[in-house]
């Protein structure tokens, strides 16, 4: 029996693909580290198991996973008819993260051009979901967000339209050799989305813009290294820039639909931020 792949399986995106598919009644191998089926980038002996009778597979790599060209290759050896790639939005775009490196990403999607299997590019801004899952929550239910995004704004873009975009390139026509950015429907400035926030959910929490230097120093007195805290405030950069609050057509394109605005983001995600959330 064929079955669709995952790897990253407990991220972000990919425990949303990997709902989705079952949703259907398809045959999912949820593949991660600590998942059903075990899968490291370091270790190649796990990716043999991983692709055995898959006939398309999601990837969604750490930014430092350097085997990802490696693993796409041996997937289209392997008989993987389709591949659907996480990406990052601008990374053509040059100094779009100030200084950070994009060639990883690059380098990744110039591998899976090569497979020559029927292949698909996600190229995601920055996710809504940072506020209720990531890097963001912490600060925000502690009722302050300090970050070096300046007074910017971005499209956030829901992690559930880029599963539903990921699951559309898996199994539907009409996607291969579709390079899809993918944004919110609007542009928000971080102070607005705190906003959103507020008014979804009852619970307050202010933003302080904060320059980059500082910014870094914030993240190592919390136990980042200096190299991490860096790869977070380069990040950032497109937003303090304003290049993040360009609203892309990806979501429409691929599914037909407008992108989920941040409001309805923020509703759903509501009980995140509660108090009871936080006992």
């Amino acid at each position: 029996m064929t079955a669709l792949l995952v790897v990253g399986a407990t991220g972000k995106t990919g425990r949303q693909v990997v709902a989705r598919l079952r949703a259907r009644g398809l045959a999912v191998r949820a593949a991660s580290r600590t998942g059903e089926q075990r899968f490291d980038w370091a270790d190649e002996r796990t990716w043999a198991a991983a692709l055995d009778g898959v006939a398309g597979a999601y990837v969604a790599a750490p930014d430092d996973a350097a085997a990802v060209p490696a693993f796409l290759a041996r997937a289209a050896d392997r008989g993987v008819e389709r591949l659907v790639l996480l990406s990052a939005r601008g990374i053509d775009v040059p100094g779009y993260f100030g200084d950070a490196e994009a060639e990883g990403h690059l380098r990744n999607e110039a591998a899976l051009r090569a497979t020559g299997a029927r292949w698909t590019i996600l190229r995601p801004g920055w996710f809504a979901q940072n506020f209720s899952e990531g890097l963001f929550l912490d600060p925000v239910r502690r009722g302050e967000l300090r970050l070096a995004a300046g007074e910017g704004a971005a499209a956030f873009v829901d992690t559930g339209d880029i599963a539903d975009v990921a699951v559309a390139a898996l199994t539907g026509d009409g996607h291969a050799g579709e390079v899809y950015d993918l944004s919110g429907p609007r542009a928000l400035t971080i102070a607005e989305a705190l906003a959103e926030i507020e008014r979804a959910s009852g619970h307050a929490a202010r933003y302080v813009a904060v320059p980059s230097e500082q910014y870094v120093d914030d993240l190592a007195g919390q136990g980042w290294s200096h190299a991490d805290a860096h790869l977070w405030a380069a990040a950032l950069t497109p937003i303090a820039t304003g290049r993040e609050a360009a609203v892309a057509d990806g979501v429409r394109r691929a599914l037909g639909r407008e992108a989920t605005d941040f409001a309805d983001y923020a509703r759903a995600a509501a009980a995140a931020w509660r108090p009871e959330a936080r006992a």
